[in-house]
Protein backbone atom coordinates (compact mmCIF):
# COMPACT_ATOMS: atom_id res chain seq x y z
CA UNK A 1 0.00 0.00 0.00
CA UNK A 2 1.29 3.49 -0.98
CA UNK A 3 1.97 5.92 1.97
CA UNK A 4 -0.35 8.20 0.30
CA UNK A 5 -3.15 6.14 1.11
CA UNK A 6 -5.22 5.71 4.65
CA UNK A 7 -4.64 2.03 5.80
CA UNK A 8 -7.54 0.23 4.45
CA UNK A 9 -10.98 -0.63 7.06
CA UNK A 10 -8.96 2.34 9.45
CA UNK A 11 -10.27 5.44 10.69
CA UNK A 12 -7.36 8.62 10.55
CA UNK A 13 -5.70 8.23 13.66
CA UNK A 14 -4.98 11.77 15.57
CA UNK A 15 -1.67 12.15 14.03
CA UNK A 16 -3.03 11.45 10.29
CA UNK A 17 -3.30 15.19 9.69
CA UNK A 18 0.18 16.04 11.05
CA UNK A 19 2.38 18.36 9.30
CA UNK A 20 5.23 14.97 9.73
CA UNK A 21 2.68 12.25 8.01
CA UNK A 22 1.75 15.02 5.25
CA UNK A 23 5.42 15.87 3.82
CA UNK A 24 6.06 11.85 4.49
CA UNK A 25 2.91 11.42 1.92
CA UNK A 26 4.29 14.63 -0.16
CA UNK A 27 1.28 16.44 -0.02
CA UNK A 28 0.73 20.28 1.05
CA UNK A 29 1.94 21.25 4.49
CA UNK A 30 1.77 24.15 6.94
CA UNK A 31 5.16 23.77 7.54
CA UNK A 32 8.22 21.96 6.86
CA UNK A 33 7.89 19.21 9.49
CA UNK A 34 11.63 19.29 11.66
CA UNK A 35 12.74 15.97 14.07
CA UNK A 36 16.12 15.30 14.71
CA UNK A 37 17.62 11.76 14.77
CA UNK A 38 18.89 11.47 18.33
CA UNK A 39 16.95 13.93 19.67
CA UNK A 40 16.03 11.78 22.69
CA UNK A 41 19.80 11.70 24.61
CA UNK A 42 22.81 12.65 25.19
CA UNK A 43 22.75 16.51 24.22
CA UNK A 44 19.90 17.03 27.19
CA UNK A 45 20.97 17.81 30.60
CA UNK A 46 17.30 15.93 31.40
CA UNK A 47 18.13 12.85 29.61
CA UNK A 48 21.41 12.58 31.47
CA UNK A 49 19.72 13.18 34.99
CA UNK A 50 17.02 10.33 34.06
CA UNK A 51 19.80 7.45 33.01
CA UNK A 52 22.22 8.43 35.51
CA UNK A 53 23.63 4.78 36.88
CA UNK A 54 21.37 3.08 34.26
CA UNK A 55 23.29 1.43 32.15
CA UNK A 56 21.83 1.95 28.13
CA UNK A 57 20.24 -1.44 27.18
CA UNK A 58 18.76 -1.54 30.56
CA UNK A 59 17.03 1.89 30.03
CA UNK A 60 15.56 0.55 26.97
CA UNK A 61 13.79 -1.94 28.57
CA UNK A 62 11.61 0.48 30.90
CA UNK A 63 9.02 1.79 29.33
CA UNK A 64 8.27 4.52 31.69
CA UNK A 65 11.68 5.71 31.22
CA UNK A 66 11.71 5.58 27.49
CA UNK A 67 8.26 7.08 27.42
CA UNK A 68 10.08 10.29 29.47
CA UNK A 69 13.11 9.94 27.51
CA UNK A 70 11.40 10.12 24.08
CA UNK A 71 9.41 12.98 25.50
CA UNK A 72 11.92 15.50 26.16
CA UNK A 73 12.75 16.60 23.22
CA UNK A 74 9.21 17.23 22.04
CA UNK A 75 8.33 18.96 24.95
CA UNK A 76 11.56 20.74 24.90
CA UNK A 77 12.17 21.65 21.43
CA UNK A 78 8.44 21.40 19.90
CA UNK A 79 9.59 19.02 17.21
CA UNK A 80 7.03 17.67 14.51
CA UNK A 81 7.20 13.79 15.45
CA UNK A 82 9.07 12.15 18.14
CA UNK A 83 11.45 9.19 18.43
CA UNK A 84 10.94 5.92 20.28
CA UNK A 85 14.00 5.49 22.49
CA UNK A 86 15.88 2.45 22.05
CA UNK A 87 18.99 1.32 20.68
CA UNK A 88 19.27 -1.30 16.78
CA UNK A 89 20.56 -3.84 18.72
CA UNK A 90 17.76 -4.33 21.29
CA UNK A 91 15.81 -6.52 19.02
CA UNK A 92 19.26 -8.46 19.22
CA UNK A 93 19.80 -8.54 22.76
CA UNK A 94 16.22 -9.69 23.21
CA UNK A 95 16.67 -13.04 21.27
CA UNK A 96 19.50 -13.75 23.50
CA UNK A 97 22.64 -12.41 21.74
CA UNK A 98 25.40 -11.64 24.36
CA UNK A 99 26.43 -8.23 23.82
CA UNK A 100 26.45 -4.55 25.57
CA UNK A 101 26.80 -1.10 24.88
CA UNK A 102 29.85 -0.25 25.97
CA UNK A 103 30.28 4.09 26.99
CA UNK A 104 32.59 5.06 24.49
CA UNK A 105 32.86 2.41 22.25
CA UNK A 106 29.28 1.59 21.09
CA UNK A 107 27.37 -2.12 20.90
CA UNK A 108 29.97 -5.41 21.36
CA UNK A 109 28.91 -8.90 20.77
CA UNK A 110 30.87 -10.83 22.86
CA UNK A 111 30.80 -13.64 20.40
CA UNK A 112 30.92 -13.06 16.78
CA UNK A 113 28.73 -14.35 14.05
CA UNK A 114 31.25 -15.85 11.57
CA UNK A 115 30.08 -19.54 10.48
CA UNK A 116 26.98 -21.56 9.73
CA UNK A 117 26.83 -22.55 12.99
CA UNK A 118 26.45 -19.06 14.58
CA UNK A 119 23.44 -18.55 12.84
CA UNK A 120 21.33 -21.01 14.89
CA UNK A 121 21.88 -18.47 17.72
CA UNK A 122 19.26 -15.88 16.07
CA UNK A 123 16.56 -17.35 16.47
CA UNK A 124 12.87 -16.07 16.07
CA UNK A 125 11.56 -12.56 18.08
CA UNK A 126 8.64 -12.48 19.16
CA UNK A 127 6.07 -9.46 20.77
CA UNK A 128 6.44 -10.98 24.00
CA UNK A 129 10.38 -10.55 23.58
CA UNK A 130 9.96 -6.87 23.27
CA UNK A 131 6.98 -6.43 25.92
CA UNK A 132 8.36 -3.43 27.06
CA UNK A 133 8.01 -1.53 23.67
CA UNK A 134 4.50 -2.40 23.38
CA UNK A 135 4.34 -0.78 26.88
CA UNK A 136 6.54 1.94 26.60
CA UNK A 137 4.52 3.20 22.92
CA UNK A 138 1.68 2.79 24.68
CA UNK A 139 2.19 5.13 27.35
CA UNK A 140 3.85 7.20 24.61
CA UNK A 141 0.85 7.60 22.04
CA UNK A 142 -1.59 8.46 24.96
CA UNK A 143 0.56 11.31 25.88
CA UNK A 144 1.65 12.52 22.19
CA UNK A 145 -1.79 12.88 20.88
CA UNK A 146 -1.64 14.53 17.89
CA UNK A 147 2.49 14.36 17.24
CA UNK A 148 3.18 11.10 15.47
CA UNK A 149 5.79 8.93 17.20
CA UNK A 150 8.78 7.42 14.57
CA UNK A 151 9.23 3.68 15.13
CA UNK A 152 12.79 2.57 13.87
CA UNK A 153 15.06 -0.60 13.40
CA UNK A 154 18.67 -1.20 12.27
CA UNK A 155 18.74 -2.94 8.77
CA UNK A 156 20.03 -5.71 8.42
CA UNK A 157 23.43 -4.72 7.04
CA UNK A 158 24.56 -2.93 9.59
CA UNK A 159 23.14 -5.44 12.14
CA UNK A 160 25.01 -8.05 10.31
CA UNK A 161 28.44 -6.15 10.88
CA UNK A 162 27.81 -5.27 14.02
CA UNK A 163 27.52 -9.66 14.62
CA UNK A 164 30.20 -10.17 12.19
CA UNK A 165 32.84 -7.33 13.64
CA UNK A 166 32.27 -7.93 17.20
CA UNK A 167 31.18 -4.50 17.83
CA UNK A 168 31.71 -1.03 15.60
CA UNK A 169 34.43 -1.18 12.86
CA UNK A 170 35.82 1.51 10.39
CA UNK A 171 36.62 -0.96 7.40
CA UNK A 172 34.67 -3.73 8.06
CA UNK A 173 36.83 -6.10 6.90
CA UNK A 174 35.52 -9.35 8.85
CA UNK A 175 31.83 -8.30 7.00
CA UNK A 176 33.02 -7.88 3.72
CA UNK A 177 35.09 -11.24 3.89
CA UNK A 178 32.14 -12.95 4.77
CA UNK A 179 29.57 -11.23 2.29
CA UNK A 180 32.40 -11.91 -0.98
CA UNK A 181 33.83 -15.06 0.54
CA UNK A 182 30.28 -17.34 1.66
CA UNK A 183 27.42 -15.11 -0.08
CA UNK A 184 25.10 -18.08 0.75
CA UNK A 185 25.89 -17.89 4.24
CA UNK A 186 26.03 -14.35 3.73
CA UNK A 187 22.09 -13.68 2.26
CA UNK A 188 21.20 -16.26 4.99
CA UNK A 189 22.50 -14.18 7.41
CA UNK A 190 21.02 -11.10 6.25
CA UNK A 191 17.45 -13.01 5.37
CA UNK A 192 17.46 -14.04 9.31
CA UNK A 193 18.23 -10.22 10.36
CA UNK A 194 15.31 -9.45 8.24
CA UNK A 195 12.62 -11.30 9.45
CA UNK A 196 13.84 -10.04 13.16
CA UNK A 197 13.47 -6.84 11.78
CA UNK A 198 10.16 -7.19 10.36
CA UNK A 199 8.89 -8.24 13.82
CA UNK A 200 10.54 -5.55 15.64
CA UNK A 201 8.99 -2.79 13.18
CA UNK A 202 5.28 -4.43 13.73
CA UNK A 203 5.27 -4.23 17.05
CA UNK A 204 6.28 -0.97 17.27
CA UNK A 205 3.64 0.00 14.49
CA UNK A 206 0.94 -2.31 16.02
CA UNK A 207 1.57 -0.31 19.38
CA UNK A 208 0.78 2.78 17.69
CA UNK A 209 3.86 4.07 16.05
CA UNK A 210 2.94 6.56 13.16
CA UNK A 211 6.32 6.09 10.94
CA UNK A 212 9.14 3.83 10.81
CA UNK A 213 12.71 4.73 9.82
CA UNK A 214 15.06 1.93 9.11
CA UNK A 215 18.59 2.78 9.94
CA UNK A 216 21.57 1.52 7.84
CA UNK A 217 24.41 3.79 9.48
CA UNK A 218 27.22 1.49 7.73
CA UNK A 219 25.91 0.80 4.54
CA UNK A 220 28.17 3.66 2.54
CA UNK A 221 30.67 1.83 3.20
CA UNK A 222 29.40 -0.14 -0.14
CA UNK A 223 29.33 0.18 -3.72
CA UNK A 224 26.13 0.32 -5.69
CA UNK A 225 26.66 -3.39 -7.02
CA UNK A 226 27.80 -4.93 -4.08
CA UNK A 227 24.13 -2.86 -2.27
CA UNK A 228 22.05 -4.33 -4.84
CA UNK A 229 23.27 -8.09 -5.18
CA UNK A 230 23.95 -8.75 -1.41
CA UNK A 231 22.14 -6.21 0.72
CA UNK A 232 19.12 -4.28 -0.71
CA UNK A 233 17.27 -7.94 -1.01
CA UNK A 234 16.93 -8.08 2.93
CA UNK A 235 16.19 -4.34 3.14
CA UNK A 236 13.66 -4.44 0.60
CA UNK A 237 12.02 -7.63 2.71
CA UNK A 238 11.52 -5.75 5.66
CA UNK A 239 10.03 -2.69 3.81
CA UNK A 240 7.33 -5.41 2.10
CA UNK A 241 6.77 -6.62 5.16
CA UNK A 242 5.50 -3.70 6.92
CA UNK A 243 3.59 -2.12 3.29
CA UNK A 244 0.12 -3.38 4.50
CA UNK A 245 0.11 -1.45 7.71
CA UNK A 246 0.28 2.22 5.29
CA UNK A 247 2.51 3.92 7.79
CA UNK A 248 5.41 5.96 5.72
CA UNK A 249 8.95 3.75 5.67
CA UNK A 250 12.13 6.46 5.99
CA UNK A 251 15.28 4.65 4.91
CA UNK A 252 18.47 6.44 6.36
CA UNK A 253 22.45 5.65 5.63
CA UNK A 254 25.44 7.78 6.42
CA UNK A 255 27.70 8.25 3.20
CA UNK A 256 24.89 6.98 0.88
CA UNK A 257 24.98 9.66 -1.76
CA UNK A 258 26.01 6.64 -4.03
CA UNK A 259 23.36 4.44 -3.20
CA UNK A 260 20.33 7.21 -2.69
CA UNK A 261 18.61 5.76 -5.78
CA UNK A 262 18.87 2.27 -4.62
CA UNK A 263 17.63 2.75 -0.92
CA UNK A 264 14.92 4.53 -2.54
CA UNK A 265 14.08 1.30 -4.77
CA UNK A 266 14.64 -0.86 -1.70
CA UNK A 267 11.31 0.08 -0.82
CA UNK A 268 11.13 3.25 1.12
CA UNK A 269 8.48 6.22 1.02
CA UNK A 270 10.88 8.99 2.22
CA UNK A 271 14.59 8.60 1.78
CA UNK A 272 17.08 10.38 4.21
CA UNK A 273 20.07 12.26 3.00
CA UNK A 274 23.28 13.21 5.06
CA UNK A 275 24.78 16.52 4.42
CA UNK A 276 27.14 15.54 1.85
CA UNK A 277 24.40 15.73 -1.28
CA UNK A 278 22.58 18.56 -1.80
CA UNK A 279 18.91 17.96 -1.38
CA UNK A 280 17.81 18.77 -5.05
CA UNK A 281 20.79 16.49 -6.43
CA UNK A 282 19.51 13.71 -4.08
CA UNK A 283 15.90 14.22 -5.26
CA UNK A 284 17.44 13.99 -8.93
CA UNK A 285 19.26 10.52 -7.80
CA UNK A 286 16.15 9.35 -5.71
CA UNK A 287 14.07 9.77 -9.13
CA UNK A 288 10.21 10.92 -8.38
CA UNK A 289 7.47 9.28 -6.30
CA UNK A 290 9.44 9.54 -2.91
CA UNK A 291 10.60 12.26 -0.22
CA UNK A 292 13.04 13.22 1.05
CA UNK A 293 14.44 14.05 4.91
CA UNK A 294 17.49 16.01 5.61
CA UNK A 295 19.87 17.12 5.86
CA UNK A 296 22.12 20.12 7.40
CA UNK A 297 25.49 19.57 8.67
CA UNK A 298 25.20 18.87 12.26
CA UNK A 299 28.38 20.35 13.17
CA UNK A 300 27.05 23.60 12.17
CA UNK A 301 24.98 23.44 15.55
CA UNK A 302 28.52 24.56 16.85
CA UNK A 303 28.22 27.42 15.18
CA UNK A 304 27.01 31.34 15.60
CA UNK A 305 23.00 31.42 15.48
CA UNK A 306 23.43 33.05 11.84
CA UNK A 307 25.68 30.35 10.69
CA UNK A 308 22.99 27.71 11.33
CA UNK A 309 20.50 29.96 10.11
CA UNK A 310 22.43 30.35 6.86
CA UNK A 311 23.12 26.41 6.60
CA UNK A 312 19.21 25.63 7.25
CA UNK A 313 18.20 28.29 4.91
CA UNK A 314 20.49 26.77 2.31
CA UNK A 315 18.57 23.34 2.62
CA UNK A 316 15.48 24.81 2.56
CA UNK A 317 16.23 26.53 -0.44
CA UNK A 318 17.63 23.06 -2.44
CA UNK A 319 14.42 21.09 -1.05
CA UNK A 320 12.15 23.92 -2.59
CA UNK A 321 10.91 21.95 -5.39
CA UNK A 322 10.60 18.59 -3.82
CA UNK A 323 6.98 16.51 -3.41
CA UNK A 324 7.73 16.24 -0.17
CA UNK A 325 10.52 17.25 2.53
CA UNK A 326 11.04 16.34 5.93
CA UNK A 327 13.72 18.56 7.84
CA UNK A 328 16.31 16.97 9.58
CA UNK A 329 19.86 16.40 10.07
CA UNK A 330 22.74 15.36 8.27
CA UNK A 331 23.19 12.74 10.61
CA UNK A 332 22.20 12.21 14.68
CA UNK A 333 22.51 15.11 17.35
CA UNK A 334 26.15 15.53 18.75
CA UNK A 335 26.37 14.86 22.06
CA UNK A 336 27.65 18.07 22.88
CA UNK A 337 25.44 19.65 21.51
CA UNK A 338 24.07 23.12 23.08
CA UNK A 339 20.24 22.58 23.23
CA UNK A 340 18.93 25.65 22.73
CA UNK A 341 20.55 25.57 19.11
CA UNK A 342 18.03 22.82 18.34
CA UNK A 343 15.51 25.02 19.73
CA UNK A 344 16.22 27.56 17.52
CA UNK A 345 16.71 25.82 14.49
CA UNK A 346 13.14 24.12 15.17
CA UNK A 347 11.51 27.68 15.19
CA UNK A 348 13.37 28.86 12.40
CA UNK A 349 12.59 26.45 10.02
CA UNK A 350 8.58 26.53 11.34
CA UNK A 351 8.81 30.33 10.56
CA UNK A 352 10.69 30.33 7.22
CA UNK A 353 8.29 28.03 6.03
CA UNK A 354 4.76 29.25 7.69
CA UNK A 355 2.56 28.93 4.69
Amino acid sequence: MSANLRPTGQQPTATYESAFLKACRREPVPHTPVWFMRQAGRSLPEYLKVREGIPMLESCMMPELVAEITMQPVRRHHVDAAIYFSDIVVPLKAIGIDLDIKPGVGPVVEQPIRSRADLARLRDLTPEDVWYVTEAIGLLTAELGSTPLIGFAGAPFTLASYLVEGGPSKNHEHTKALMYGDPQLWADLLDRLAEITSVFLKVQIEAGASAVQLFDSWVGALAPADYRRSVMPASSKVFKAVEEYGVPRIHFGVGTGELLGLMGEAGADVVGVDWRVPLDEAARRVGPGKALQGNIDPAVLFSTPEAVEAKAREVLDAAADLEGHVFNLGHGVPPTTDPDSLTRLVEYVHTQTAR
